[in-house]
């Protein structure tokens, strides 16, 4: 790609923004005189709580310098739809094969009227460095944000003392 690389701007809630032709250069003149600005200030100083904080925040300025060194990937297809009624949809997909769908509505998730939770579904799926799809089945809703893969990790099964005591207490009403 050139130096001018397509990159995209990420919306509120996520959607997809406008294309800008404009890649940012993360080795200007302007950032290195300004990390070299930052460093000298930290070293000239004694170690105190606050050339500790200038510190991480140097790493931290750092490790967004190394990552904005990728270049940006392309956005093959999008789209968005938001109803009147709150339900929306969302998808996407890029060059490098990452996918992303969202669907979600309005729910009445109290006794009142006025307990209204947006009930949210999805899934994305990427490809992992060593060449694998990863995929990733979610829903949030009122219990919580739950999210499945058959790359996450699951508990080991229980015991069966534990299995035998946990029905005993339903027997006897305890649970």
């Amino acid at each position: 790609m050139s130096a001018k690389s397509l990159t995209t701007c990420s919306g509120i809630g996520g959607g997809v923004g406008r294309w800008s032709p404009v890649a940012w250069n993360p080795f200007s003149s302007a950032t290195q005189l300004t990390v070299i600005t930052l460093l000298s200030s930290v070293f000239s100083t004694t170690a105190t709580p606050s050339s500790t904080m200038k510190i991480a925040i140097i790493v931290a300025i750092l490790v967004a310098l190394v990552a904005a060194q990728q270049e940006p990937v392309a956005i093959v297809s999008s789209n968005s739809e938001t109803n009147a009624d709150g339900s929306y949809t969302y998808a996407f997909e890029t060059a490098d094969g990452t996918k992303v769908e969202e669907s979600g509505s309005q729910k009445q998730v109290g006794p009142k009227p006025e307990d209204i939770g947006t009930v949210s579904r999805g899934s994305y799926s990427y490809t992992s460095p060593d060449g694998v799809v990863i995929t990733v089945n979610w829903v949030a809703d009122e219990k919580g944000f739950q999210a499945t893969g058959d790359h996450l990790p699951t508990p080991p099964p229980m015991p069966e003392h534990v299995v035998k005591l946990l029905a005993d207490l339903k027997a006897a009403g305890a649970l």
